[in-house]
């Protein structure tokens, strides 16, 4: 899409070539289970079916009769054809009701089917590591999920109870046709349907690529407008609301023209379909003609053939229709899943077993790591946080000090040497106990947007409503929210915008309090704040570390003086270790950073 210079081109799963035979038998393998669940449902609604498709192609056997009886006894009491116009009437009603009954049980299985599919990919994609979470596009993905979703509802639906029941509603159609007249007639049937599906296919096959293209198009339009606003803020500080919407035009511009590509083709198989129709219409229609002059049938014979030629006329129209949208559907689904196909690049080992914090001792042995081989990250850095400590990690940007706290919490495994907890390595043990025992107040807090309660109160769903506000209380978040009209119920905003950096990390903190994990980890807590507002937050910080095995990650020094340990990192190496006097002492990297910010400090 038409991004701005620096922005990355945002390209699909869906680019591709569409899904062939293989993908859709391994699809409608993964629909399948889901109608399973419900066989009793599936039952009723099958046997509904049954009556829906049999009071179908009566109707006509029943309007021929009612016209050879009033064509045959013009001068006799209509009791008769009475009795078959009331039972006509019937089978009108039941043909809709029966297949409304059908579509209202199914509901419950293609309802609870969709639920349980998209349930499956939110979970999946929790799962997924870190590194595809910070390449993914939010937009694009929503709209896979949004468009799976409504793909595997209409494929459920259609699979099962449109596509087979209207082949089956030909083949009686040219059954009845075949028994009734003669051979002629059935053939003309098969000969349609053949053709038209034919035709059909051919002709959807060709289409697909534009109505990808029109989807990707539309993902790429989305995924920019929402790019766009997320970052309203940035928008506005370089005054490019015109620049942006001049490249979300661009982006609907390009969706314009691929949606009218769509369009055209539509107009092209329409119109064949038509085509194809017309003929099979007038050409039955000639025959039953010609031998309703040559007295070979009745006029009732030639009602009928005409009710079940418009009969036809609407399954095959539905049919193309439907083929269309499975086939686009088929795209979608294949889309979203897609995504559960994406393995976590961080899993359980087999047989994990969970963690036991006995002490909260953490010990960093020989850690190497790198995203590719030739830029290494972390080169064989070894360090230990005694249990009780608080430890702090400083250095120039890109000397790794964050990598050290994502591998902590396993965002990511180290490519050499091992990462330990009382003993036990953490690629060892279960993700979610390992999570469950560290505590993280990160740099940027992201919030809910929801009332600071709720917010709190994430850090132990299901927590009591005193050790919410004991949290909040530890926090020093009382003065605060006593100032608000509306107190603990006070919405943040979205990101929590509405609050101040101090305010944020304060909710931090007090989620990071009731989740009461053994290890607490600060990645630059403090980094994005005011000097008054890091005083506070830092007394906080100090109050919450008190019997917690503490990593604290810095970048303003001054901030992690009275730090146990200080383990100084350069250019991904460990360089110097020690507490600050000791640091000092050594006139070496810390000193020179310290002497550095000092000067910084001074000249504001």
């Amino acid at each position: 899409m038409g991004h701005g210079r620096g922005r990355k081109h945002f390209s699909r799963a869906d680019a591709g070539p569409p899904p062939g035979s293989t993908e859709i038998v391994r699809l409608i393998r993964q629909i399948w289970p889901y109608l399973l669940e419900f066989k009793g449902h599936l039952a009723i609604a099958i046997a509904l079916l049954i009556a829906a498709k049999v009071a179908t192609v009566t109707i006509p056997i029943a309007l021929k009769v009612i016209v050879d009886s009033l064509d045959k006894t013009q001068h006799q009491v209509i009791a008769i054809p009475v009795l078959f116009i009331v039972f006509y009437g019937l089978l009108r009603f039941g043909s809709v009701f029966f297949a409304e009954a059908r579509d209202a049980v199914f509901s419950r299985i293609s309802e609870r089917a969709m639920r349980r599919i998209l349930l499956k990919v939110f979970g999946h994609l929790h799962k997924l590591d870190l590194d595809f979470h910070l390449s993914r596009q939010t937009g694009g993905i929503s709209r896979d999920i949004e468009r799976g979703g409504n793909s595997f509802g209409f494929l459920m639906r259609m699979l099962v109870f449109n596509i087979v029941p209207t082949l089956v509603e030909i083949g009686l159609v040219a059954s009845i046709l075949l028994v009734q007249f003669n051979l002629s007639y059935a053939l003309i049937v098969v000969a349609l349907v053949v053709i038209y599906i034919a035709f059909t296919i051919r002709t959807t096959e060709w289409r697909t690529r534009f109505i990808r293209d029109a989807n990707e198009k539309d993902s790429q339009a989305t995924t920019r407008a929402i790019d766009s606003l997320l970052n309203y803020e940035t928008v506005k500080y370089f005054n490019n609301e015109h620049f942006e919407a001049s490249q979300y035009d661009r982006n609907l511009a390009n969706w314009e023209s691929a949606r009218l590509n769509s369009r055209l083709t539509l107009l092209a198989l329409n119109s064949g379909q038509a085509l194809i129709i017309s003929a099979g219409v007038v050409w039955m229609m000639w025959m039953a003609a010609t031998d309703l002059v040559a007295g070979q049938m009745t006029i009732g014979d030639l009602v009928m053939i005409n009710a079940y030629i418009l009969q036809l006329f609407v399954p095959l129209n539905f049919l193309g229709f439907v083929y269309r949208e499975v086939r686009r559907s088929l795209t979608d689904l294949e889309n979203m899943f897609g995504l559960l196909d994406k393995t976590p690049k961080v899993l359980d080992a087999p047989g994990a077993s969970e963690l036991q914090v006995s002490a909260g001792r953490i010990e960093f042995r020989n850690v190497d790591f790198h995203y590719q081989a030739e830029r290494p990250i972390l080169q064989d850095v070894s360090f230990t946080v005694e249990p009780g400590q608080k430890v702090a990690i400083v250095g120039s940007s890109g000397s790794g000090k964050t990598t050290l706290a994502r591998l902590l919490f396993r965002f990511y495994d180290v490519t050499g040497g091992s990462i330990e907890i009382d003993g036990q390595p953490i690629d060892e043990v279960t993700q979610q106990s390992l999570r469950q025992a560290i505590g993280v107040v990160p740099q940027d807090t992201v919030l809910f947007n929801d009332t600071i309660y709720a917010n709190v109160a994430y850090g132990r769903p299901g927590a009591s409503d005193e050790d919410v506000r004991k949290a909040i209380s530890l926090a020093h978040l009382d003065q605060f929210i006593a100032s608000l009209p509306e107190g603990t119920d006070t919405i943040v905003g979205e990101r929590g915008l509405k609050v101040s950096g101090g305010e944020k990390q304060r909710i931090a903190i007090a989620r990071v309090l009731l989740k009461r994990s053994p290890i607490l980890l600060f990645d630059e807590a403090t980094s994005a704040l005011d000097s008054h507002s890091e005083k506070a937050i830092l007394r906080a910080i100090n109050e919450v570390a008190q019997n917690h095995t503490s990593l604290v990650i810095a970048h303003r020094l001054s901030t992690i003086v009275d730090a146990d340990q200080i383990i100084m990192l350069d250019r991904g190496r460990l360089v110097e270790k020690g507490n600050h006097r000791e640091l000092l002492a050594l006139d070496g990297f810390y000193t020179r950073a310290w002497q550095l910010q000092q000067s910084e400090q001074e000249s504001h």
